[in-house]
């Protein structure tokens, strides 16, 4: 078989989807060992489903969507796992000497040659969506053999003692809770989630803010798959009855993967979380993160200040971490002396000196922030304002000329400035040193790629009214491959940017209630929560009921 070797760069321009400027740009950008095709999509030039339209279009290569397609399980057979998984393609039948394989990059011409050579058949291309290949390879080649292993090879009510295999590489149970994390990198899941119940442990993946059951696994699997997750974090594995936190670093796939873990008894047995900490969107660059042009103005405005406090508000899970480290990503420079003291230290960065909390020998975020303060610094980053201590020492860090960043969990951004009276801290300290807040949570995005547009219903158009926002259309996801049918895929910020000017440090200063600097706000046309994500809906991002998921509408 001939197989036509074009360049994607070529073809994309070819088919008139990008420019030879847009091509050079991104081939300069784009990180060594990353596709081209996962640099557009990463960049937003590009949907997946329209780099398989070009390529079906262009070489005709057939599209296969594996999401119901009939596997041949002895096509599986053939190719190994690790090869597939490495190069994202999955066998799915053969006939003859011929191996039809769906891949993502039907174009990596060293792969085909590779699978020719290794299995000695002919290879016939099909493209597939990558996250359609991760699903069928947990589907057809993961747990299902390791849990038969596993079963066989456990007998009801083993203890730890029985098993000396816990941290064996080819142990059952090791296997086992390598794959449940790798699917969860894979599914680009938040949080894996350990529940036990009263037959069975259930394990949940958060994709996109949003828990979805992945399986269920017996009751007696309970105690190894908890031991074999606190050795791999270092925790005690003989306390059950104290909540513990963790740490595993791990590589699955030649890739690092950094887990948070936390255990706490509940009456089954321990529940355990891990947080899946993704580095690549902690070195976001602050474009990245879905301000609108006010916002970003207005926050850049914010953390170019020589002094005051920067607060960054929201729930846990609304991508704090993330946009106080693109913050400090951008202030980071050799002029300056940046230190952040964090619980944990979720991501490491390069310039930065980071301290690590740890209260077992006295080293609180009070106690730390102290020491820094002798270690002349420009900027202080605070993982978060937990007690009054805290707060107050931040304030006075502020007040004598550093620029003090960290986060609070509030609920908008006017809430922060009782929430910090209610800390203890003096209104006319609140006043003095507070710069700005900005209020921040995470809605699902409308996936791209079966994106369509409908008439807004009239009571969306009532809702937007209220706002003073007018709206014609909304579009809405009818479910695809590459959402797994949800209509949703990956997740966008809204933001609301308290900017705090003269006039509201007379009114904090004066006890003046919430609504009397709400009001003021609104006039000075700040753009609250819902408003942004108002505006998100009419750009065709998310959808109302999202915005109304997660921000209050008044």
């Amino acid at each position: 078989m001939i197989v036509q070797k074009k360049r994607l760069g070529d073809l994309l321009v070819e088919s008139g989807l990008i420019t030879e400027e847009v091509l050079q740009q991104t081939l300069k950008e784009k990180r060594s060992n990353q596709k081209l095709g996962d640099a557009f999509i990463e960049k937003g030039l590009l949907t997946e489903q329209q780099l398989i339209e070009v390529l079906e279009f262009q070489l005709g290569i057939p599209h296969l969507s594996l999401y119901r397609y009939p596997i041949d399980e002895q096509a599986v057979a053939i190719v190994p796992r690790e090869f597939a998984r490495r190069h994202f393609l999955m066998p799915v039948k053969k006939e003859a000497d011929k191996l039809f394989v769906a891949m993502a990059d039907p174009m990596d011409f060293t792969v085909i040659d590779d699978l020719r050579l290794t299995t000695g058949f002919q290879i016939e291309r099909a493209i597939s969506a990558k996250d359609d290949i991760i699903r069928a390879h947990n589907k057809y080649y993961d747990i299902d053999d390791s849990m038969d292993e596993f079963l066989d090879l456990l007998p009801q009510g083993a203890s730890l003692s029985d098993d000396s295999r816990m941290t064996e590489e080819d142990s059952p149970i090791v296997k086992l809770v390598n794959q449940i994390i790798q699917q969860g990198v894979q599914q680009k899941a938040s949080d894996i989630h350990f529940d036990p119940h009263e037959t069975k442990i259930v394990i949940r993946y958060r994709i996109d803010g949003m828990l979805k059951t992945e399986r269920s696994l017996p009751k007696h699997m309970q105690n190894m798959l908890t031991a074999r997750i606190k050795i791999m974090a270092n925790l005690n594995i003989t306390e059950s009855r104290l909540p513990q936190d963790g740490r595993i670093k791990m590589t699955l796939d030649m890739h690092p993967v950094d887990l948070r873990v936390s255990t706490l008894p509940a009456i089954y047995g321990e529940k355990i979380v891990l947080r899946i900490l993704d580095l690549g969107s902690s070195l976001n660059h602050l474009e990245n993160l879905g301000f609108n042009k006010l916002n970003m103005q207005r926050f850049t405005n914010l953390i170019k200040q020589p002094n005051g406090i920067i607060l960054i508000t929201g729930p846990t899970g609304s991508g704090k971490s993330s946009t106080l480290y693109a913050a400090l990503n951008k202030l980071n420079t050799e002029e300056v002396n940046l230190v952040t003291i964090e619980d944990p230290v979720e991501y490491q960065l390069a310039g930065i000196n980071q301290i690590q909390v740890n209260s077992s020998v006295g080293l609180t975020f009070a106690s730390g922030l102290r020491s820094i303060l002798r270690q002349d610094p420009d900027i202080v980053m605070i993982g978060e304002i937990r007690d009054t201590e805290t707060a107050e020492i931040a304030v006075r860090a502020s007040l004598t000329g550093h620029l003090v960043l960290s986060t609070l969990h509030t609920n908008d951004s006017i809430g922060t400035i009782a929430r910090l009276t209610d800390m203890g801290v003096e209104p006319f300290l609140v006043a003095a040193s507070l710069s700005g807040v900005i209020a921040q949570r995470l809605v699902r995005r409308v996936c791209r790629d079966c994106k369509q547009t409908f008439k807004a219903t009239e009571r969306e158009k009532e809702i937007f009214a209220k706002r003073g926002i007018k709206i014609e259309s909304v579009s809405r996801g009818k479910g695809c491959g590459m959402c797994n049918s949800t209509g949703y895929k990956g997740r966008i910020a809204l933001h609301e940017v308290l900017v705090v000017d003269e006039h509201i440090r007379q009114l904090i200063m004066n006890n003046r209630p919430i609504v009397e600097l709400r009001d003021y706000a609104m006039k000075n046309g700040t753009i609250f929560l819902i408003d942004d994500g108002f505006l998100k809906v009419k750009q065709g991002l998310t959808t109302t009921e999202e915005v109304l998921r997660v921000a209050i509408n008044e």
